[in-house]
């Protein structure tokens, strides 16, 4: 049976001589895996970047109902990006947000919501020509309250994150982490409340914002794991 939908390209690994295996998450089926076949031959060229992360595609696409690994019929570009694969710091952001999304939304059903808030957000990361800095963190925020553990107060985030590591640390027998942990409460709560105009002052602040958001998110999505492409942002973070 063959299916149209609109789809969100998280990742894709090599299969065989020509082909990939693609993780795509789609309008109608949510989380699907597709083997695509010859896209990476030399002709025609430039397919393979149909196969970037955060592409959006539209599709024809077979399903099953047993469900694996299935095949793509037809696939073209749903929208051509203006910045996001020439921009090097806004490709870092999407690297990061991609292994995010692939290791958090992981549900083979249809999620109208969550895929509208995907699709809109990256368009509108495309579009903007500056002030992107917090992308990530605002990105990441919201994308909580589609999984199930968004927040309405800074305060939430840090302190579960303190807990957490305060348990970890007295196993360990060193000292306490809540106060540590304090100082990012105005910070989550600008980007909660206030996106547009918060004040993270630096690079550095904002890394440390993001390992606690991750953190946060550690706790919440089981074996989530190191997110590796988080040293990737350091070009962009250190603005």
């Amino acid at each position: 049976m063959l299916i149209k939908t609109r789809g969100i390209v998280l990742n894709y690994i090599r299969y065989r001589e020509t082909s990939i295996i693609a993780r795509i998450y789609t309008e109608h089926l949510g989380l699907q895996t597709y083997i695509v076949n010859g896209v990476r031959k030399a002709k025609p060229p430039g397919r393979i970047a149909l196969f970037q992360p955060f592409t959006l595609l539209d599709l024809v696409a077979y399903t099953s109902r047993q469900g694996g690994i299935t095949r793509l019929s037809e696939y073209r570009c749903e929208h051509q990006f203006r910045s996001l694969p020439y921009d090097m710091r806004k490709s870092s952001v999407v690297l990061f947000l991609s292994e995010m999304v692939s290791r958090t939304v992981l549900e083979e059903e249809q999620n109208e919501p969550l895929f509208n808030f995907l699709h809109d957000s990256i368009l509108a990361f495309d579009t903007q020509e500056a002030g992107f800095e917090n992308f990530a963190l605002t990105f990441l925020l919201q994308l909580a309250s589609y999984l199930g553990f968004g927040v309405e107060a800074g305060s939430e985030i840090t302190t579960q994150v303190a807990f957490a590591t305060e348990t970890t640390n007295s196993a360990r027998g060193t000292g306490p982490a809540a106060l540590r942990f304090q100082e990012f409460d105005h910070y989550f709560e600008e980007l909660i409340h206030n996106p547009a105009h918060a004040t993270v002052p630096n690079g550095r602040v904002r890394r440390e914002l993001l390992e606690v958001l991750i953190r946060y998110y550690q706790l919440h999505v089981e074996k989530l794991g190191d997110i590796r492409s988080l040293d990737v942002l350091s070009e962009v973070l250190a603005e």
